[in-house]
């Protein structure tokens, strides 16, 4: 189940970090006004957030809530906080201004969440990386 589960996170990871990209990118070019500034941040990220994902994910992999709904919700608000918090300190780094670091960062509060959380539930109907015992019982849960 472990080498599976790792095949499951990675790509996991991969999707967010794609999605995730693309409205850090938007949401910086908004605030600076300056494409370049927000190509800059959302792909300064792509190498934190991925390491930080992936370990928030095999974390999570070890806590036992069960419920679905919840489970998701509590892992949008602590990956949230996470990334946030890599964001604004990227973000106050590459343009200098600790206000736009704070401005991309709670912009993304809102986008991100509900972003992740959809992202969540997708990635909680896929059964890439589950063996059929865990497929079965967790579409049970559904």
């Amino acid at each position: 189940m472990d080498k599976i589960s790792h095949k499951r996170h990675i790509a996991k990871t991969i999707t967010w970090r794609a999605v995730g990209t693309l409205d850090t990118f938007l949401l910086s070019w908004f605030i600076t006004g300056n494409p370049f500034i927000g190509l800059k941040i959302g792909f300064s990220e792509v190498i934190t957030k991925m390491i930080l994902y992936y370990l928030h994910e095999r974390a999570w992999l070890k806590i036992g809530v069960e419920d679905s709904h919840k489970r998701h919700l509590i892992k949008t608000i602590t990956w949230r906080i996470i990334g946030t918090l890599d964001t604004i300190l990227l973000s106050w780094f590459i343009t200098g201004s600790p206000e736009t670091g704070l401005k991309i960062g709670i912009m993304e509060v809102i986008t991100k969440m509900v972003l992740y959380y959809f992202h969540e539930r997708t990635w909680y109907r896929i059964n890439f990386g589950l063996d059929a015992r865990q497929r079965s019982k967790k579409w049970k849960k559904t």
